[in-house]
C-alpha cells in the first residue's frame, strides 16, 4: 500500500511539473514544451475527433487558390457579381434567382479556413460547394454546376466562381472523389500562416493576393 502511494505522489510530480511547464513556465523551454503539446494535441485527438464527428477526413481545409474568390470578398455585392459572371452559367441553366440560395454566395478567398462535412451524393445541390479530388497534389474546392443521376449513380460538375470556364478534371466528378462539403468560413485569412511557407515554391501567376479572373 505504501508504495503503490509513493508510486502515486511520484507520478502526481511529474504531472504537476509538467503542467507547470505547458500552462505557466514562460521560459523559452516552457514555450517549446507548450507547441509540441499544442501539435500533438491536435494531430492526434482534435483532428481525429473532428474527423469523426463530420465524417470526412478533411474536417478544415485552407483555401490555397483564388478560384472561388468575389471583388470585395466578404463585403462584394452579389449583383455586380452575377452580372460579370452570368454568361459562364447560361449552359447550365442556372438564374440569378437560384444564387440567392446558394451557399457560400459571395465566395472565400485564399487563405480562408472553411469548415467541412461529409458530402452525401444524394443530398447535394446545384449551389453546393464541394471538396474532391481531381488527381492534382491537393483537393479542389469549387462551386456543383450540374448533376447528373443515372440508376442511382451520381455525377457532378462544378465551376470555380473566380474562373472563367471549367477544368476538364471537374467535368465529370464521381462519388469515390467527393471529399466534402463545405459549409461555412471558420477563420478567414489564418490559413496564411501555413501558405506563406509555401508561396515562393507556386507558380508565379498563383502567388499573392487574389483579384478577379
Amino acid at each position: 500500500m505504501g508504495k503503490t502511494r509513493k508510486a502515486w505522489d511520484n507520478v502526481r510530480k511529474i504531472l504537476d511539473k509538467l503542467w507547470f511547464t505547458i500552462w505557466k513556465d514562460d521560459s523559452l523551454k516552457g514555450w517549446i514544451f507548450s507547441v509540441i503539446f499544442l501539435f500533438l494535441f491536435i494531430k492526434f485527438i482534435f483532428f481525429p475527433v473532428l474527423s469523426l464527428v463530420t465524417g470526412t477526413a478533411l474536417p478544415l481545409a485552407i483555401v490555397e487558390s483564388c478560384s472561388m474568390y468575389h471583388e470585395g470578398n466578404l463585403l462584394s455585392n452579389s449583383n455586380e457579381w452575377w452580372t460579370e459572371h452570368n454568361q459562364k452559367y447560361l449552359p447550365f441553366s442556372i438564374m440569378k434567382s437560384q444564387t440567392d440560395d446558394f451557399i457560400l454566395r459571395k465566395g472565400f478567398n485564399k487563405g480562408d479556413i472553411l469548415f467541412i462535412i461529409k458530402a452525401k451524393p444524394e443530398k447535394l445541390k446545384v449551389g453546393d460547394v464541394i471538396i474532391f479530388d481531381g488527381g492534382r497534389q491537393n483537393p479542389l474546392i469549387h462551386r456543383i454546376i450540374k448533376i447528373e443521376e443515372t440508376e442511382g449513380t451520381y455525377t457532378f460538375s462544378t465551376m470555380g466562381d473566380n474562373n472563367n470556364g471549367q477544368l476538364d478534371v471537374e467535368k465529370s466528378i464521381s462519388k469515390e472523389q467527393l471529399v466534402g462539403k463545405a459549409v461555412f468560413k471558420l477563420a478567414p485569412y489564418v490559413g496564411w500562416g501555413k501558405l506563406i511557407f509555401y508561396e515562393n515554391s507556386r507558380p508565379e501567376s498563383e502567388r499573392g493576393f487574389c483579384d478577379i479572373n
